[in-house]
């Protein structure tokens, strides 16, 4: 069986993505969230004894350069234009997190709620012409109502999120 070699990254749209924003909450913070959606589900508390190896925002960039890198040449929102001339910078994708937290139905019953705003803008001369924004939003069952399920939880969240962004951004540049 013959198989199609594989596009090379210069055959690949540019697509520059931005750092991860995290607005209302510390950047740096490796605390894992959670809310008790049937007690105040407006109070976030931390686990005291569960972190992420690294800041949520680090880890949701990190697995979605992988998942557009598949799709796109993935650079840095700061990179140096492609080409010289004309309107040679890519479209730069700018995320927003807005929320990364368990959220417990009951004291039984819990889910990942990932909710990130994403903007796409195309750089021009005189500004940035708006190509599209849009907030996703996921939530994803935990197999168990403690800090391990929340994790399985949304790193799946994750992924589903990786996938709805990819097709998001294929359709707007049809």
């Amino acid at each position: 069986m013959v198989q199609a070699a594989p596009l090379a990254a210069s055959a690949l749209p540019a697509l520059a993505l931005a750092e991860i924003d995290v607005p209302g909450e510390a950047a740096g913070s490796r605390a894992m969230l959670y809310r008790l959606g049937y007690a105040d589900a407006q109070q976030l508390c931390a686990y005291q004894q569960a972190r992420w190896s690294q800041p949520p925002a680090v880890l949701l960039q990190q697995r979605l350069r992988e998942r557009l890198g598949a799709a796109y040449s993935v650079l840095d929102a700061l990179d140096r234009p492609l080409q010289s001339g004309g309107n040679a910078r890519p479209p730069v994708l700018r995320l927003s997190l807005e929320e990364f937290s368990q959220l417990f139905a009951s004291p039984e019953r819990s889910s990942a709620l990932l909710r990130l705003r994403a903007t796409l803008v195309q750089p021009q001369t005189e500004g940035e012409r708006l190509l599209g924004q849009r907030v996703f939003v996921l939530q994803q069952s935990a197999p168990s109502a403690d800090a391990g399920g929340g994790a399985q939880a949304l790193s799946a969240a994750t992924e589903a999120l990786a996938q709805e962004l990819q097709a998001w951004l294929q359709l707007l540049q049809k």
